[in-house]
């Protein structure tokens, strides 16, 4: 998912790098958000691997006016996280496991202060995606903690500018596709086959949510597709071993000093550190999940439908990453459905996501 620097090796720095650099291109948003890093990242890894969350906000005031009809990037924005990844990666930094947080989840933010001398604002019912526009990103994180009981080290989140502009800067990245991708709302009609796609048809790709009766669950996966792709694609270009080639790209991605990321003040550097480490992590060995989904709850006022977690299967699968275990059972290699099912959708390897 991202990376830069000197003295890399290019045969396996590609995983972890592409890893941290290729997620956050999937996180597709919008959002400049105020708080202070989460918390600082460096020293030895901890006992029970890392936590990243990446998000992005549905805003649209990064690209033009041209950009946003040319590729129907319009609407009125809800001022949201609209696209949630929890990204673990294990204390010894040889496996790394994605999971997908659908947006529309029902989920509980927390009690909190709008502002240090406001009135506490009591725990309250509401989707996985209104808690940024409640209290920007620290508030996502910590609604994010409490459904899923797993400590978020740090975030990263990106806009739709900084995603159109990393793919171009790497040439596009490769799709394919076994059936008609037709969108009503981005306008997404990919044919079957392979499909080399530049930033705007990239964005209008990940952010595709009416392909098919999966919504949320189907872009996920799409998500999910183009990063592994796009991982492939450059680790195929040398790009990642090209410390210049990866400085434009990292920087593209993490935008100018004042959109803050939670990072400390050298994310580029410390994502650099974190994909060092993770070089010889192989594409087996990165696992890419959907938090298990139920159903639909019924209509609530105020909130409107939304995702019901399977409980017992979430528990299972976060359980997992708070003590460190892969998500996939050792010796089993599921094949991803497509378009996924609720309550039939399982984690997946990286191998089992990219053009074959």
């Amino acid at each position: 998912m991202t990376t830069r620097h000197p003295l890399f090796r290019y045969s396996r720095l590609a995983r972890l790098s592409g890893i941290v650099l290729l997620c956050a291109t999937t996180a597709i948003g919008c959002g400049v958000p105020q708080e202070p890093p989460l918390r600082p990242t460096g020293g030895s890894a901890p006992t029970k691997g890392t936590d990243i969350l990446l998000l992005g906000t549905d805003g649209r005031s990064t690209i033009t006016e041209k950009e946003r009809r040319k590729f129907h990037a319009g609407g009125i924005p809800c001022n949201c996280a609209d696209v949630m990844m929890l990204v673990h990666v294990s204390a010894k930094r040889d496996r790394v496991s994605v999971i997908g947080l659908p947006r529309d989840s029902l989920a509980t933010i927390p009690a909190y202060r709008p502002t240090p001398s406001a009135k506490l604002r009591p725990a309250h019912a509401a989707k996985l995606n209104g808690a940024y526009a409640e209290g920007g990103a620290a508030l996502v994180e910590r609604t994010v903690e409490a459904v899923t009981g797993v400590s978020v080290e740090q975030y990263l989140q990106l806009d739709f500018r900084r995603f159109i502009d990393a793919v171009d800067q790497v040439g596009g990245v490769e799709v394919c596709t076994k059936r008609r991708l037709k969108d009503s709302k981005t306008k997404l009609n990919l044919a079957p086959g392979r499909h080399l796609l530049k930033g705007g048809q990239s964005l209008q790709y990940v952010r595709s949510r009416h392909v098919d009766t999966s919504a949320d669950l189907g872009r996920i996966q799409r998500q999910q597709r183009f990063l592994v792709s796009a991982l492939e694609q450059l680790t195929a270009q040398k790009v990642l071993g090209d410390p210049v080639a990866m400085g434009r790209v990292a920087r593209t991605l993490l935008g100018p000093a004042k959109v803050q990321q939670g990072f400390g003040k050298d994310g580029v550097k410390a994502l650099v550190s974190l994909a060092s480490a993770l070089s010889k992590v192989p594409v087996t060995r990165t696992e890419f999940a959907t938090v298990p989904i139920a159903g639909f709850n019924p209509p609530k006022t105020g909130i409107g439908s939304t995702l019901r977690w399977d409980a017992k299967k979430a528990k299972a699968m976060f359980t997992k990453v708070g003590e460190d275990r892969p998500l996939i059972a050792a010796g089993s290699d599921p094949k991803p459905g497509d378009p996924p099912v609720f309550g039939k959708d399982v984690p997946v390897r990286g191998n089992r996501l990219g053009c074959p």
